[in-house]
């Protein structure tokens, strides 16, 4: 059984993830570099994703215990939040919403159909 709060969470993920990949479908990494509005929306995504598995450490170990690469994500959150007056690594920040991006979406839908909120 999972908590409610669980549930939620990974729908956020979930959704964080789908709006990222909606907003650079069809777009080349020079596209994205181009648009700063489009790389303020990742980033925000991107630190809404590091923020949740924040939460999923505290409320869900084991449920965050299956997702790949959660220590980056935090720590990409992390820098992308605390580190404005340093220079962002988009170079960094696109492979991560190529690479990385699709598979926690898998993950999150998969954890999803899995869980059953505790009544």
């Amino acid at each position: 059984m999972t908590s409610v709060r669980t549930q939620k969470l990974l729908r956020d993920l979930q959704r964080s993830c789908e709006y990222i990949l909606d907003d650079i479908e069809g777009r080349t990494k020079e596209d994205y570099l181009a648009d700063r509005r489009l790389r303020q929306v990742v980033e925000r995504n991107l630190e809404i994703i590091g923020e949740v598995i924040n939460r999923l450490e505290r409320d869900n170990p084991f449920i965050l215990s299956r997702i790949t690469d959660s220590r980056q994500i935090v720590g990409l959150r992390n820098r992308l939040a605390h580190g404005y007056d340093v220079e962002i690594d988009d170079q960094l920040v696109w492979e991560t919403i190529q690479i990385s991006i699709p598979t926690l979406t898998r993950e999150a839908q998969e954890l999803l159909e899995e869980v059953t909120p505790c009544e």
